[in-house]
């Protein structure tokens, strides 16, 4: 619908039938509110359109100079011209702008404003012909500036809202103070003042007469707010009465109370002093973004993939140790302190690092409560299916659980409403801005040429162009949450390997354009090693990432000493019995170490496998209550001896077994505590061997983001859902002819009406049955009336196609499809008029 068209409509709905079913489709698509539940026609979604929640949600969309211009329309009087608009956004041509005014580019705003009002048209906003732009009632009630909410305008109420209750006789004295001849009635007394202020050459001659320093007062307030502190603001001073510039202002009606002690400048005037301008700077384009640095763009590749290989292996070493040390989960929900310290201390990272790696692997689905009695935080059985694939695949699934994420990892520790401190997996760190802000950093990253780095200070002007009224709530620090977010989002696309050293890599672009990033991230991924160096102080160095099952092996029988490009593991006693209690032999350590060093085994470690090994299940410990048994009556004499032992309370059964008043558990831990190495066994005397058993939860499922508003309607419920709004349409405004009047017709109608939605057609059962039958054999279409089973009435326009036992068969062109009703629910028919 534009304003060239010849025949303007005079209602929305009006505008909304011209539209075409593309158009609708987008509007429902861009406004899936309005489907809850779907419109019965286009004048209930014209209604639905002027509500005031659907209205805020819409306007939260639009950028800064969408809203500018819908702000400058909510300022002007309904009905407004494209020209008069263009002007209130740039100032009329031959005004003088205010000095306090950012310069304007006419051809910038000019060229901008179709654009603008194309949005807001297709989001149904604003509506009418160019000649009379008309925004949503309930739009110009959100953006209308008044004394209370001036908006981003700055302007107060038009003069005709300040003077509402002002009496007859005070309006015929501001006339009088402002040098107009009195009026008959209030009505044509507002109007003289209002169109002396919006008369430029007789407001700046009336301006010319004030007092010195009464223009200074009125500096203070033109650019906002437009309200100013004055005592007995009230009182009805006259012309002649005046002795200072207030009182002088107020006695032309250049200042209005609107309280006892408040006055403001009505809104007309303040335009005239700002040279006709709505805004103080209008953005008619985006903030150019400019980078900050320039990196090579292999670089940048190489370093965001060594992160993103760092990244899956960081999340599989903390589920592993997850698995076999679950942590309680909160009462509340969430994670303790001690255990999130406990994690921060595994990962060697900050607190703030590792709440991070927790939330990704919970919103990626591979960790979640285990729902026991007692709960507890556990790897899910997805994990297991995420470790057997390979990296690339695996960072993907990180990567688009991170972006799709409501849950926001900074908010940790931070003090909630009430002063709590939310906890890392809590129930309190969703955030429905985040995805959003996310996507819109990385969208602004990409824009860049690759290499380029753009930080937080870069971005923000971008995004809050982008969406000025999405910043969210502001914190103690006076920064709204987009602000932090921002923050956030680039130092965890950093750690993700996103982005490398700052600027957006190769996979993260293909995932931002909808691609898959497996191909571009695989040859750029570490290749991992199946060797590491044996070194003679008992460690082992790994030049790069290990093979996942040699890495395991490494693990089980060394002890992680330190993390980076290069890892460290150093053999010690406790390390090399850990493998041991695991079914390893001494012979199969040795084999394994000489398999992948790519130096021989260093004598010491040699030696210290074989002493380890040597001492090795010596020493028996069953479960009687417990026991200790051992071969060596000497070994056993040694350990009655020593004291301490003697917490054990041990007792010489035979020469070859002690007993202890202890559990084997207890036995085992104090024993190795002293220095020996003893294994355990079962009531057969076999040796138990000690593979730990890595917890899982019941099937879990990633947590779903906490929708922003309702879902997005995909293509089918679209087309679906505009049929039905046309046909019910159809069925609302179809021209019928003259009904057949029957026992509850009443008084038949003569001539082409329009119906109304609370009026059927009603016709007597025969006529009823003889209409269907005629519009059978006449391919005609029909009106009717239908009450279903439970009641409910509705009208259709149907095509009959065929009447038997007491049943009619339709199209039915309000659900687009054939369907069966009972005749004795159908109220009545009538036919339609030639169209």
């Amino acid at each position: 619908m534009t304003g060239q068209q010849s025949k303007a409509p005079r209602t929305l709905a009006e505008e909304l039938r011209a539209r075409s079913d593309e158009a609708l489709a987008a509007l429902l698509h861009a406004r899936p509110d309005l489907l809850n539940p779907v419109p019965t026609d286009l004048t209930q979604l014209s209604a639905r359109l002027s509500s005031r929640a659907s209205a805020l949600r819409a306007l939260e969309r639009l950028d800064r100079f969408t809203l500018q211009t819908a702000e400058a329309l909510a300022a002007a009087p309904d009905g407004c011209p494209e020209a008069t608009l263009r002007q209130l956004l740039a100032g009329p041509s031959r005004v003088k702008p205010h000095p306090g005014a950012a310069p304007a580019d006419r051809a910038a705003i000019t060229a901008a404003l179709p654009a603008a009002l194309e949005t807001l048209r297709s989001q149904a906003l604003l509506w009418g012909p160019d000649s009379g732009l008309r925004l949503v009632i309930a739009v110009r009630e959100a953006l209308a500036p008044s004394a209370a909410n001036p908006g981003r305008t700055g302007l107060g109420p038009t003069l005709a809202d300040a003077t509402v209750g002002m009496s007859p006789a005070r309006l015929q004295q501001l006339l009088h103070g402002a040098g107009l001849p009195a009026t008959a009635d209030p009505v044509t007394a507002v109007a003289a003042l209002t169109a002396l202020l919006q008369d430029r050459k007789r407001c700046a001659a009336l301006l010319e007469q004030a007092p010195p320093g009464a223009l200074a007062l009125l500096e203070k307030l033109v650019w906002g707010p437009p309200t100013g502190t004055v005592p007995d603001a009230a009182r009805q001073v006259t012309a002649e009465e005046a002795r200072s510039p207030v009182e002088w202002l107020l006695a032309r009606g250049l200042l209005l109370p609107t309280s006892p002690g408040s006055v403001v400048l009505p809104r007309e005037l303040a335009l005239h002093l700002r040279g006709g301008r709505s805004h103080r700077e209008v953005e008619p384009a985006p903030p150019v973004l400019t980078a900050t640095a320039e990196r090579d763009p292999q670089a940048v590749d190489g370093t965001a993939a060594g992160q993103a290989y760092t990244a899956v292996r960081t999340v599989e070493e903390l589920l592993e140790a997850w698995g076999l040390q679950s942590p309680p989960t909160l009462r509340a929900g969430g994670l303790g302190v001690r255990d999130l310290k406990r994690a921060a201390l595994l990962l060697d990272c900050p607190e703030t690092t590792a709440a991070f790696w927790l939330e990704l692997a919970h919103t990626s689905g591979l960790l979640a409560p285990d729902g026991e009695a007692d709960e507890r935080w556990a790897p899910t059985p997805a994990y297991d299916l995420w470790l057997q694939q390979p990296v690339a695949e695996r960072w993907t699934v990180l990567a688009r659980g991170w972006l799709a994420a409501t849950r926001v990892a900074g908010l940790t520790g931070t003090p909630d409403g009430k002063g709590k401190t939310r906890a890392a997996l809590g129930p309190e760190l969703d955030r429905t801005l985040a995805p959003s802000v996310r996507r819109a950093v990385l969208t602004a990253l990409a824009s860049l040429p690759p290499g380029a780095v753009a930080d937080a200070a870069a971005l923000l002007p971008l995004l809050r162009w982008q969406r000025p009224l999405r910043g969210g709530p502001a914190g103690p620090d006076g920064r709204d949450l987009r602000d932090h977010l921002t923050g956030w989002a680039l130092q965890e696309a950093e750690l993700l390997g996103v982005t490398g050293r700052g600027a957006l890599g190769s996979p993260a672009r293909a995932l931002l354009a909808g691609a898959d990033p497996e191909p571009v991230l695989e040859p750029l991924l570490p290749q991992p090693l199946d060797h590491v160096i044996l070194q003679p102080d008992l460690t082992a160095i790994a030049p790069g990432p290990l093979l996942t099952p040699l890495a395991q092996a490494l693990a089980l029988c060394a002890e992680i000493e330190s993390k980076g490009g290069a890892t460290v593991y150093r053999f010690t006693t406790e390390s090399v019995r850990r493998a041991l209690d695991a079914g390893r032999t001494a012979n199969d350590l040795h084999a394994f170490l000489t398999q992948h060093s790519r130096t021989p085994v260093p004598q010491p470690l040699s030696y210290l496998i074989d002493d380890v090994a040597r001492r090795h299940g010596v020493l028996r410990v069953g479960g009687a209550s417990s026991y200790l048994r051992c071969d060596d009556p000497g070994l056993l004499a040694e350990v009655l001896a020593d004291r301490r032992a003697g917490e054990l309370r041990l007792r010489l059964l035979a020469p070859t077994v002690l007993a202890a008043q202890a559990g084997p558990e207890t036995l085992l831990s104090v024993l190795r505590s002293m220095g020996y190495a003893p294994t355990a066994e079962s009531a057969e005397g076999d040796v138990l061997l000690t593979h730990p058993d890595s917890h899982r939860t019941p099937p879990r499922s990633a947590p779903v983001p906490v929708p922003d508003g309702p879902p997005t309607p995909d293509e089918v419920l679209l087309t679906a859902a505009v049929r039905a709004v046309r046909a019910g349409d159809l069925a609302a405004t179809a021209v019928r002819r003259e009904t057949v009047a029957g026992p509850a017709a009443g008084q038949p109608q003569t001539g082409p009406a329009r119906t109304d939605l609370r009026q059927l057609p009603r016709t007597a059962a025969a006529d009823t049955l003889a209409a269907l039958q005629t519009a059978v054999l006449l391919g005609e279409r029909m009106w009717i009336g239908y009450v279903n089973a439970e009641g409910l009435a509705s009208q259709r326009v149907v095509d009959p196609v065929k009447v038997e036992g007491g049943y009619v068969t339709v199209y039915d062109h309000l659900s687009d499809e054939v369907r069966t009703f009972a005749l004795h629910r159908i109220t009545g028919v009538a036919e339609l008029a030639d169209q």
